[in-house]
């Protein structure tokens, strides 16, 4: 009976996850792209002075975090293993080409980013308790209406679910295994310690996670950065090459080369797509709950700063996952293997500090990921249960990562992946129907800065 589950979950993943959804995914960022004439990526270099004075909380302004520590948090949940590990098997899978269209995955995902951060600021709410709350499920309820309120039921309930799983006990698995791995530590141990430092975070609640993700996301990130810089540098005569090689790639076959049994161009847009959207998470809503929690009155300004996340996330730290792996050619090497190759390229040019900088990042990177998955499961639940939701599920919560330290998950994950799927649907479906809404702030918002330029006669 439970090999037939499997079964059927396994295929409903493939279904979630297939070639439809990613279709769907990229096409509304495209969409959004078009409508919206380029602006989330003319808009980049203001999205960043935007964060930059948004670093501090106005205690004037409605909302719970800072901007700066807002998109933090979220970016807590999107950098994860999947930028070390998610990287490397794309490129074995899809070859170089397969960046290429992680990259304009990317691009387009920005405009998605920015809508849903928009239409999350806009349409949040006070709880009675005074918790500032947003996302997919208000926007989709306040933005549409009583008949659409269903929808954001659902996906409250995809998200509140999901984040037990990819958000909590996989990542907490990751952990335990890698450390074990790497230096023998036992799981016992990392589950206890994981256990003691999520209790001191988590039930601090949103301010607490909001300012730990503040200093940490900043730090794990200019790390493992640094760390690929030092490989990428070490190999920069090679870089200019490499870049072609994206790009030639991206719409030519690749050949077989050593361990690489070679792609198609149809492999290198599949793996390439999947791979930024896992990655970014844009178009899944669940960034936009964290982003709703600023301190701002401009939903537009926020978009902003918002979108940003798929850029780091993808463009930056993704990239330097790709270019440490294809700068020291190890990914053609006889025994490539996806789990441990970003390993082995930091091991070719660091012998023996290569596998530990990478264990150590994606101990960070995991790590952070529960922290975002908290404020987005417990927003998922305040809406479908109230106020009164929140301790108890901080506490679960808590309880529920060292038993992912300790525990074989293959079917956890393959729940929760699928959960996480489900939760694109309704969100996009909003995003899509609340388009207009979203191009009337934009140009709102235009016609203000444009008044304020006048009134001080530039």
């Amino acid at each position: 009976m439970f090999t037939i589950f499997e079964n059927a979950l396994s295929t409903l993943n493939s279904i979630v996850w297939g070639p439809g959804m990613l279709i769907l995914l990229v096409g509304t960022g495209l969409y959004l792209t078009l409508r919206l004439r380029f602006l989330s990526l003319r808009s980049i270099p203001k999205g960043f002075r935007l964060l930059w004075q948004g670093r501090s909380k106005l205690d004037s302004v409605e909302g719970e975090l800072s901007p700066f520590n807002a998109l933090m948090t979220a970016l807590a949940a999107t950098v994860g293993t999947g930028n070390i590990v998610g990287v490397a098997t794309a490129i074995l899978a899809g070859g170089p080409g397969a960046v290429f269209w992680m990259w304009c995955t990317a691009l387009v995902g920005m405009a998605t980013k920015f809508a849903e951060t928009v239409l999350a600021v806009h349409y949040r709410e006070v709880t009675p308790a005074g918790n500032v709350v947003g996302g997919p499920m208000y926007y989709i309820k306040n933005g549409l209406g009583p008949k659409w309120t269903w929808m954001g039921t659902a996906f409250a309930i995809f998200g509140g679910i999901a984040c037990f799983g990819i958000g909590n006990m996989t990542q907490s698995n990751a952990i335990s295994g890698s450390l074990a791995t790497a230096f023998g530590i036992s799981p016992k141990l990392t589950a206890a310690v994981i256990f003691i430092l999520l209790a001191v975070v988590i039930l601090g609640g949103v301010s607490r996670i909001g300012a730990v993700s503040g200093k940490l996301v900043p730090l794990m990130a200019a790390f493992y950065i640094a760390c690929s810089l030092v490989i990428i540098a070490i190999h920069i005569e090679d870089v200019p090459r490499i870049f072609v090689l994206i790009i030639e790639e991206a719409f030519t076959p690749t050949a077989a080369q050593g361990g690489f049994l070679g792609a198609t161009v149809w492999m290198a847009i599949r793996y390439g797509v999947a791979r930024g959207v896992f990655s970014n998470e844009a178009g899944l809503g669940s960034a936009a709950i964290a982003h709703a929690t600023a301190t701002t009155e401009n939903p537009v300004a926020m978009g902003f700063i918002g979108m940003l996340g798929t850029f780091i996330d993808t463009i930056i730290v993704c990239s330097m996952t790709a270019f440490s792996i294809l700068v020291t050619g190890v990914w053609t090497a006889p025994d490539a293997n996806g789990a441990a190759l970003t390993s082995v390229a930091f091991n070719a040019v660091l012998p023996g500090a290569g596998s530990f900088l990478v264990t150590i990042s994606l101990a960070f990177f995991a790590f952070s990921t529960i922290l975002g998955w908290c404020v987005y499961g417990e927003r998922c639940w305040v809406y479908l249960l109230g106020d009164r939701a929140l301790k108890p599920f901080r506490i679960i919560f808590t309880i529920v990562a060292p038993i992912g330290a300790l525990s074989q998950l293959d079917t956890v994950w393959t729940i929760s992946d699928t959960f996480n799927a489900l939760m694109a649907i309704p969100n996009l479906i909003g995003l899509l129907l609340l388009t207009p809404v979203v191009l009337k702030l934009v140009k709102e918002d235009e016609k203000k800065l444009e008044e304020e330029l006048r009134n001080k006669g530039l």
